[in-house]
């Protein structure tokens, strides 16, 4: 059996932008509440936190920034994945200098790759650190599948010890457990199918959701993980519509927008993301008010 790096509820972290780059001030503080309201783990520079259009010295800045904010407290996962395979190699070594507790590779995207490719990529990608590394599979926005006969097969590798599965497909994730076993952990990519992934075991979360609502998305995955579903389900019902509101538009537009309405200084898109358009905003604020976010 493989090391597990959390089991609970990751916060997708957003990265706080302003004129200057990132807002490092901020982002201590948005870490700061996630630890106090018990988030299980970190993952920072992810595609919630904007990965894409971050320069290599903003990105390694925020997860030097992460690591030195949880001071040990949680695990901090950088996110160090890339369709271009010797920069991710890169990044790699460069958060395990920083302190990072393990890393998050999503599948590579635009250049695509075949189901061979895929284990070579992450080969190369595990020869190059010793630091635990989860695969992310999240096909709508990368044009990539990694299968999971491809998932059992990277599972081999001792340092590859975990999948976040965003597929939004349950039975996806029963096929991967039923194929690896303890071989490989599940997390789901997915806040609107949290408990129902936990129910066939999966051990817990990569959330958007936990940006506004962390102590809710741990107690939502402790439930689950204590054997709780009804009390789980509970939770996962009354923020369901919450969720719907997170991805009424591409994420992290509304979580961003969210945060700032609610008074963390979240900043600004980088293109090309920009701003809500006027109905997906109202819905967004309604959500938020029915919950008394805002």
């Amino acid at each position: 059996m493989k090391k597990t790096i959390f089991e609970g509820s990751a916060t997708a972290l957003v990265t706080p932008i302003n004129e200057k780059g990132v807002n490092y001030d901020a982002l201590e503080k948005i870490i700061d509440f996630q630890i106090k309201n018990g988030t299980d783990a970190l993952v920072i520079c992810g595609t919630t936190g904007e990965a894409p259009t971050l320069e290599d010295n903003e990105h390694l800045g925020a997860i030097e920034c992460a690591v030195s904010c949880a001071k040990g407290k949680i695990p901090v996962i950088a996110g160090t994945g890339s369709n271009n395979t010797a920069h991710a190699v890169m990044m790699n070594k460069e958060a395990q200098k920083l302190g990072a507790d393990g890393v998050l590779w999503v599948a590579p995207y635009y250049n695509k790759s075949t189901q061979r490719g895929l284990v070579k990529h992450y080969e190369a990608l595990a020869a190059s650190t010793d630091l635990p590394a989860i695969l992310y599979n999240v096909p709508s926005r990368t044009g990539s599948d990694i299968k999971p006969e491809t998932v059992c097969e990277l599972s081999k590798v001792e340092n590859i010890v975990a999948i976040k599965e965003a597929t939004g497909d349950l039975a996806r994730c029963v096929e991967i457990i039923a194929k690896c076993g303890d071989n490989i952990d599940v997390y789901s990519g997915n806040d609107d199918i949290i408990v129902p992934m936990m129910s066939v075991g999966a051990k817990g979360v990569i959330s958007v959701l936990s940006n506004i609502c962390p102590k809710e998305t741990h107690d939502m995955c402790a439930y689950a993980l204590g054997g709780d579903y009804a009390k789980a389900a509970e939770l996962q019902l009354k923020y369901f519509n919450l969720v719907k509101a997170l991805f009424c538009e591409v994420n992290p537009i509304p979580v961003k927008t969210a945060m700032n309405l609610m008074g963390f200084d979240a900043g600004e898109l980088r293109l090309p993301l920009y701003e809500m358009e006027d109905k997906n905003l109202d819905f967004l604020k309604s959500e938020l008010k029915k919950l008394n976010l805002i």
